[in-house]
């Protein structure tokens, strides 16, 4: 993951798109990558293979759990961003033609990637967030996100999506089923009428049903998409990076435990937060009326 101190400069219609907010320009690769780079406590993560819709590769699933781990792991950073290249497709997921016949042995590895996914399928849970991961991420969603697009984007905690983008979950038309999380965390996340239409039906959605359901949180401009995002992740970096985490954390714990469980789980983390550095920053810096200085400690 590289560092940078500045600021990304602005395209001329004032807004950023994907790959020119950190600071470059972001080639296209047939192979497919993923790219990370850090702005302050920014981190924001680049889905990179536009010509073929940004479907996930072994490559790309790989590089996505390594940056993912190792965002997780740097204090440094507060929040995570995860966008792609272009402008017409966030992603529609795993590369099927390449994965599927991977996984059934129906083709050999063709190289170091596929032989590391092979020997390492928690990769996609990592890559999927399945595992929990302790960091809010928001997801920049520039077009459309389908199928595994769609579940990645499920998978995180904010969500920005473009106006003119479509988004379902088709796989009961191909008779498949959703199997990246879709089928546990949508119920969790929306009624279950809404949920069962999504999962049931395989019909495609607008951004405005989407809003409605209350499954994103901003609808904008696909020009707009990854600024709106970034202005959201330097917000929460602002705030105390443990106070954060333990939301999140109190949120996932307590999702599937009794009554009383979940509220003994708020009571652990409560604890943990207020014996932190930072529990006594803020309210000094309140009184002092001037801006926290948070660390994380």
């Amino acid at each position: 993951m590289s560092e940078r101190d500045e600021p990304s400069t602005m395209n001329g219609a004032g807004t950023r798109a994907p790959g020119e907010a950190l600071g470059h320009a972001v080639e296209p690769d047939p192979a497919g990558r993923v790219t990370c780079e850090r702005v302050g406590h920014v981190a924001s993560i680049l889905l990179d293979r536009p010509r073929e819709r940004h479907a996930l590769t072994s490559r790309m699933l790989i590089e996505l759990a390594d940056h993912l781990t190792t965002v997780e792991a740097d204090p440094e950073v507060r929040a995570v961003v995860l966008s792609s290249t272009g402008s017409e497709t966030f992603t529609v997921g795993g590369d099927l033609g390449s994965l599927l016949p991977l996984f059934t042995g129906a083709r050999a590895p063709a190289d170091s990637w596929d032989e590391r996914l092979l020997a390492d399928l928690s990769v996609m849970g990592k890559a999927l967030m399945i595992d929990d991961f302790k960091k809010p991420v928001i997801a920049a969603v520039t077009g459309d996100a389908i199928g595994g697009g769609f579940e990645l984007m499920l998978a995180c905690d904010l969500r920005v999506v473009s106006n003119g983008g479509r988004y379902g979950l088709p796989e009961v038309r191909r008779g498949v089923v959703p199997g990246a999380g879709s089928m546990v965390r949508l119920p969790r996340q929306i009624p279950w009428a809404q949920a069962m239409e999504l999962l049931l039906l395989g019909e495609l959605v607008n951004a405005d049903w989407l809003r409605d359901a209350g499954l994103v949180n901003r609808v904008v401009e696909p020009g707009a998409v990854f600024d709106v995002a970034m202005s959201l992740a330097n917000a929460l970096a602002d705030n105390a990076p443990l106070s954060v985490q333990g939301c999140k954390e109190v949120a996932l714990r307590s999702a599937d435990v009794s009554w009383n469980g979940a509220f003994a789980i708020e009571r652990e983390i409560s604890a943990r937060v207020m014996m932190s550095e930072d529990a006594r920053e803020g309210p000094r810096a309140f009184q002092e009326r001037r801006p926290p200085r948070f660390t994380g400690r």
